[in-house]
């Protein structure tokens, strides 16, 4: 084993953990795996510790059958002050802590192995690609010493992804998602943008009450156009020393171009990496509607420009 190098790590120690938070469909997949070849990162993908932690309310289905469009919140937010909920807030310090080690526990256990299996790593670091980054504030309260990557991806292409991922023979069929019809696309455009907006919202107050040294923001078109100029900016971050050369070499190899034909494409995981897609994809009436919900929120990041809603007075 190098000298210097370890077998195990502790998440809760500073600079050792850090969690990219976002949207799911942002790219994040693409991410860690470029993350993953640096030589202190062991990489978790997809723990959904936010999916067990922030359960949807109301339930996707109010957003086809509701009288009018719901606010989108989470169980916390309408039980967090009832004595009875597992997770109340009279009782926070006694069950922060013990989530903590739980949490903790669950990824060291797997690290170790990982670490084990390189034969030790000098400094671990611990990168968690969390989606449920709708529960990232209690996440970052569990662990106020970690690092916070947010990735930040137009909405509307997010909501084009995830439309294409409810198709038949799509890989999100296997992980609960259904064939879709015609009839059901307008409520998941608006089910899909609503958690965008509440995810991205969650993330960017989260964001704000992160330590500056711990934290970075990259927008995932300004990766796609310069990947290294994005990993160096988080490498940086998280106190990880490489060359420029090697990050060009992560990027190539990670590159979407360099995916086999066979493994990406409509109905894959990896998708398509070119931006502003949504915009073939979707009738007006579905554009309209969905900008109904992000319009507000894409204009204050920079996203929404002169033209992108249909005017109403134009045929679907």
């Amino acid at each position: 084993m190098p000298e210097g190098a370890t077998r195990d790590v502790s998440v809760s120690a500073p600079g050792r953990l850090a969690w990219i938070f976002g949207s799911s469909r942002s790219g994040s997949t693409w991410l860690l795996r470029m993350l993953s070849e640096l030589e202190r990162v062991v990489p978790i993908d997809d723990p959904h510790i936010g999916h067990h932690l922030g359960v949807w309310r109301p339930i996707p289905l109010a957003w086809a059958t509701a009288k009018d469009p719901p606010k989108l919140g989470t169980l916390a937010d309408f039980k967090r002050k009832k004595r009875d909920y597992l997770f109340s807030d009279r009782y926070r310090e006694t069950w922060v802590p013990q989530l903590r080690d739980l949490i903790s526990a669950r990824f060291e256990a797997q690290a170790a192995q990982d670490i084990e299996r390189a034969g030790g790593i000098e400094d671990p670091i611990v990168v968690v690609k969390e989606p449920g980054s709708h529960a990232a504030d209690t996440i970052m309260e569990l662990f106020p010493r970690s690092s916070l990557i947010f990735l930040l991806r137009d909405g509307r292409d997010v909501v084009d992804s995830w439309l294409d991922a409810y198709r038949d023979g799509s890989w999100a069929t296997d992980e609960g998602a259904y064939p879709l019809d015609d009839t059901g696309r307008p409520a998941l455009i608006r089910w899909q943008s609503s958690v965008w907006l509440h995810r991205t919202e969650v993330v960017q107050e989260t964001f704000a009450r992160t330590d500056p040294d711990r934290r970075v923001l990259i927008r995932y078109e300004q990766m796609r156009a310069d990947p290294v100029a994005a990993l160096r900016k988080i490498a940086a971050m998280l106190g990880v020393e490489v060359t420029r050369e090697q990050l060009e070499e992560i990027a190539g190899t990670h590159a979407y171009s360099a995916v086999p034909s066979g493994a990406k494409g409509s109905g894959r995981e990896i998708r398509r990496a070119e931006p502003g897609g949504w915009a073939d994809h979707m009738s007006r009436d579905e554009i309209r509607e969905m900008h109904e919900i992000l319009a507000e929120k894409l204009s204050e990041l920079g996203y929404l420009r002169p033209g992108d809603v249909p005017s109403k007075t134009r045929a679907a």
